[in-house]
């Protein structure tokens, strides 16, 4: 029996199985591969919107911002009709007339990458296909992320309407320099807002979209222009404009927002945000919040008049100051050279080269002429640290954390330390205070008298301390009061090692707000340990506040998006009771005498009303310091330099001379200023304790000043 002849087609069939198999398996693949990662239907209809923590002043004025993305949204109302119109001829001329995505484009670009042998090489996005990438997906150049955002571009003309998907382009959209929405944009390129920018500006803000980095007119200004004048020409080729508005518009020269303008987003307390940056970004109570996208508001207590007017005194005594520094400051070449070697090890040039070359570019950076003068130049910036606090209630309200930029300068130098937060240096005769504190508090009477001769006294290990700056001038024997009003050393000296002790003195500063470690020595009387500047003002206000601690507060609330208050520190304050009262009244008695004829006089150039405070003056001039109050605020000023091998060398870097004028300055503004409720008003003292007049002003001391008053300055070479 032979067997049926097989037929020829059943023998394709297995081949065929296969083949629908593969075509089957390489479908699901491919719907695998594009179905994952699309939105959800929830996350279509609620468009991630990563929104900035905003940082307010106690008046209410945006003061700083934390974002990722920096952005603030437009209403589609506020969005100039030009703007969109550049958008709709630049970008997507059929945006009213595809539902998403425009097949003629995509066909058209497909033929071109493929002739070109690269898929991805020619784009094809609509608008919407473009708010699709910027809501959900990155800007890889892949197929799969194509073909996600030409499904997701569909789903999003199903959910939303035209308007409100230009509404949502046009505020996240990346115009470079960090600004994301056509808000930040108008602001970053040109210093206004939307509805002020003209035709021609919003053509060059649409013309950064294509590639922003390209086209930013301060690094190719002929690139940027010739892009605006394709824009604007696609505008009248649309309709949008006629030839003689697009000619027009193309002659307008393309004028950006000075580099000045640019600095001031850099915010008016650039130092004190970053402090509550730094603050909120480790409290517990904020646990799952994002700080950078989930829009935060926090409330601080930092007053923006108040903070013009402390940015405005640094700055008046700064350019008067830095210029004297200049004059008298003498370089020395080895200085010179240790600072170079230094700057060198750090510079970006030099880090970047092979390790083959950098010998090579540290010689060439050791022989340029210019990056020697700006080496120099940062490291003789003049620095500051202000700061103001409110004496009632311990808010910080005005804080200059480091010196502002100046205008004109040379080089650009930014310093990102806090000097009110950030430093420790010796807080010299701004000490004093604490020593005649303690011996006030055992007993002694402002007006106890005692030698103000020389002092010399055996430390623990057999040396002999014998500080400088005696009053022989003031007579055998001074009050309490006057070796306070006139800073004289060998006093304070024996007062902390024959009517006091270090300890004690240290135990009653930490008590009354110093935080840094103190050596319980006897210099300590003469500041020789580093304290912190806001503590050494928080100090000064719990004299002021007769005797009371509080801990300072820089923030007031936090509220979540919605105004649901995540954080209060309103209600709650911690305080101690730090010093008796009457002692208190008296050091205030006695610091006012420091300002009326003392070594703080200088500020009497610029206010006049009741004030109080101490003068301060490290070894070889490093550190000049003025802290001080009135009845209703409490300032400390230190000034110096980074680097501590610069100094002032002379006169001119006392604390009544180089800090105590911009205490003067502020005050001045301040209690000038009728849109601050704060006027002149006595201290809470009693009058027996208050100097009479006659004590004020010695006119002997203008002959022979101590060494902490104001001398003349040298006449000019």
């Amino acid at each position: 029996m032979t067997s049926l002849p097989t037929r020829p087609h059943r023998r394709w069939i297995p081949v065929l199985v296969a083949a629908l198999l593969v075509w089957a398996g390489g479908c699901a693949y491919v719907a695998f591969r594009v179905v994952h990662g699309l939105p959800s239907l929830e996350q279509l209809e609620n468009p991630p919107n990563e929104l900035a923590t905003r940082v307010l002043s106690a008046d209410g004025e945006i003061i700083g911002q934390f974002f990722i993305k920096r952005r603030s949204y437009l209403p589609f109302d506020s969005i100039p009709p030009a703007f969109l119109q550049a958008l709709i001829a630049t970008e997507d001329r059929a945006f009213y007339r595809h539902w998403g995505i425009h097949l003629f484009r995509i066909v058209k670009a497909l033929v071109k990458n493929v002739l070109a042998g690269d898929l991805t090489r020619e784009g094809a996005s609509t608008i919407t296909q473009q708010l699709a990438r910027n809501l959900y997906f990155g800007r890889e150049l892949t197929l799969w992320r194509k073909l996600r955002e030409a499904i997701t571009a569909v789903q999003l003309e199903r959910t939303y309407s035209k308007r409100e998907i230009l509404e949502l382009y046009t505020n996240t959209v990346y115009f470079g320099r960090g600004a994301y929405g056509l808000a930040v944009a108008a602001q970053v390129y040109f210093d206004r807002s939307p509805s002020e920018l003209s035709v021609a500006e919003c053509a060059y803000l649409v013309a950064l979209l294509k590639a922003p980095e390209l086209y930013d007119a301060r690094q190719f200004p002929e690139n940027a222009l010739q892009r605006r004048n394709l824009v604007l020409r696609l505008m009248w080729e649309n309709g949008f404009l006629t030839e003689a508005q697009a000619r027009a518009a193309m002659r307008e020269p393309l004028r950006l927002a000075e580099e000045s303008s640019l600095r001031t987003m850099l915010g008016l307390a650039p130092h004190f945000v970053e402090m509550v940056r730094q603050e909120i970004s480790r409290d517990w109570r904020l646990q799952g919040y994002d700080l950078y996208r989930d829009g935060l508001t926090i409330y601080t207590t930092l007053n923006a008049r108040l903070q013009r007017h402390a940015l405005a005194a640094v700055r008046e005594h700064l350019l008067e100051y830095q210029r004297l520094f200049d004059r008298l400051w003498r370089w020395t070449p080895k200085l010179t050279a240790q600072l170079v070697d230094y700057a060198v090890q750090r510079d970006l040039r030099y880090l970047s080269a092979p390790s083959e070359e950098r010998d090579r570019i540290a010689a060439q950076l050791r022989r340029d002429e210019r990056f020697i003068d700006s080496v120099r130049y940062a490291a003789t910036r003049i620095q500051v640290g202000f700061v103001v606090l409110d004496i009632s209630t311990g808010d910080i309200v005005a804080l200059v954390g480091a010196a502002p930029e100046m205008a004109g300068a040379p080089y650009r130098v930014r310093s990102f330390l806090n000097h009110v937060t950030q430093i420790q240096r010796q807080a010299g005769s701004a000490f004093k205070p604490f020593v005649y504190a303690a011996v006030l508090q055992r007993g002694l009477s402002p007006d106890f008298t005692l030698p103000s001769g020389p002092f010399r006294y055996v430390l623990a290990d057999g040396s002999i301390w014998e500080p400088k700056g005696s009053g022989e001038r003031f007579g055998e024997f001074v009050s309490l009061r006057t070796a306070l009003q006139y800073s004289i050393n060998s006093v304070a000296a024996r007062l902390i090692v024959e009517y006091s002790s270090p300890q004690e003195v240290a135990a009653l500063a930490r008590r009354m707000g110093i935080t840094s470690p103190l050596r319980p020595v006897p210099a300590l009387a003469l500041g020789a340990s580093e304290v912190i500047p806001l503590d050494l003002t928080n100090a000064f206000a719990t004299i002021a506040r007769q005797g009371i601690w509080i801990k300072p507060r820089f923030i007031l609330r936090v509220e979540d998006r919605h105004g649901n208050v995540l954080i209060d520190e309103t209600t709650t304050r911690t305080v101690s009771d730090a010093l008796p009262a009457t002692v208190a009244q008296q050091l205030i008695a006695m610091l006012a005498s420091v300002v009326d004829g003392g070594t703080g006089s200088a500020i009497r150039r610029w206010y006049t009303g009741p004030a109080a405070g101490k003068t301060g003056t490290t070894n070889d001039f490093a550190d000049a310091w003025f802290v001080g109050f009135t009845p209703d605020l409490v300032a400390g000023v230190w000034v110096g330099f980074d680097d501590r091998r610069i100094t002032f060398t002379d006169w001119y870097g006392q604390g009544g001379r180089a800090a105590a004028p911009i205490w003067g300055r502020f005050m001045g503004k301040v209690y000038a200023d009728p849109l601050l409720p704060y006027r002149r008003r006595p201290f809470a003292v009693p009058d027996s304790l208050l100097p009479s007049t006659s004590d004020t002003l010695r006119p002997e001391l203008l002959l022979n000043p101590p060494p902490d008053f104001l001398p003349s300055p040298p006449p000019a070479q």
